[in-house]
C-alpha cells in the first residue's frame, strides 16, 4: 500500500497515470478535477458554485477541495490513494498531513511530472479536437484561453509545493514529456522503493 501525490500542471498526465496505477495496483484516485466535475453536475448548491469557478478557469476554495477530499477518504482504500490535483496550495498541503495524520496514514512519495508549457498547450488542443472527432462532448476548460488562466493559477499557487516537498525529501521528478510507458515505468519504480 502506498499512497502518494501526482504534481504537475494541468494537462501533465496526471490523470492517465493515476488510472494506471488504479488498474494495475489497486489503487483509489482521488482526482480532484473529477470529484469537482461531479459535484458541478449534482445540482446542488455546492455544485453551482464549483460550476462557476470552474467555468472562469479558477480554482474553487480550498474548503469546498478538502471537504470533498476529507469524504473520500473516510471510505478507505487498500490498495492506497493517489492525490490527483490535490494539494494546489501550501495550505491545502498542510490539511492533508493533517488529514492522513488523523487516519494513521503516511505519504508515501510526491511524484513530479515535469512538463513543457507549450506542449502542454499542444496536448490540451489535441484532447479538444480527439473529442469532437470522436463526438464527445469537449471539456470547457480544454480551450487555450482557459487554459492558460489555468497555468497562470497552478504557478501561482501550486508551483510552491514542489519546494514544500523537496524540502520534506518526498519529492520525485519525472520527465513529463516521455511516452506514456516510460511515465509509467518510471513512476513504478519510485513506487517499488517505497
Amino acid at each position: 500500500m502506498a499512497n502518494i501525490i501526482l504534481l504537475g500542471p494541468p494537462g501533465a498526465g496526471k490523470g492517465t497515470q493515476a488510472e494506471r496505477l488504479v488498474a494495475g495496483r489497486g489503487m483509489v484516485q482521488l482526482s480532484t478535477g473529477d470529484m469537482l466535475r461531479e459535484a458541478k453536475t449534482s445540482g446542488t448548491e455546492m455544485g453551482r458554485r464549483v460550476a462557476e469557478v470552474m467555468e472562469r478557469g479558477a480554482l474553487v476554495t480550498d474548503e469546498i477541495v478538502i471537504g470533498l477530499i476529507e469524504e473520500r477518504l473516510e471510505k478507505g482504500a487498500p490498495g492506497g490513494f493517489i492525490f490527483d490535483g490535490f494539494p494546489r496550495t501550501l495550505k491545502q498541503a498542510d490539511a492533508l498531513a493533517d488529514l492522513l495524520a488523523r487516519r494513521n496514514l503516511s505519504l508515501d512519495a510526491v511524484i513530479e511530472l515535469v512538463v513543457d508549457d507549450a506542449a502542454l498547450v499542444g496536448r490540451i488542443v489535441k484532447r479538444a479536437e480527439e473529442a469532437r472527432a470522436a463526438g464527445k462532448p469537449v471539456r470547457k476548460d480544454d480551450t487555450p484561453e482557459v487554459f492558460a488562466v489555468r497555468l497562470q493559477e497552478y504557478y501561482k499557487n501550486t508551483a510552491p509545493l514542489i519546494g514544500y516537498y523537496w524540502a520534506k525529501k518526498s519529492l520525485v521528478q519525472i520527465d513529463g514529456m516521455a511516452d506514456m510507458e516510460s511515465v509509467g515505468a518510471a513512476i513504478a519504480k519510485v513506487l517499488d522503493k517505497s
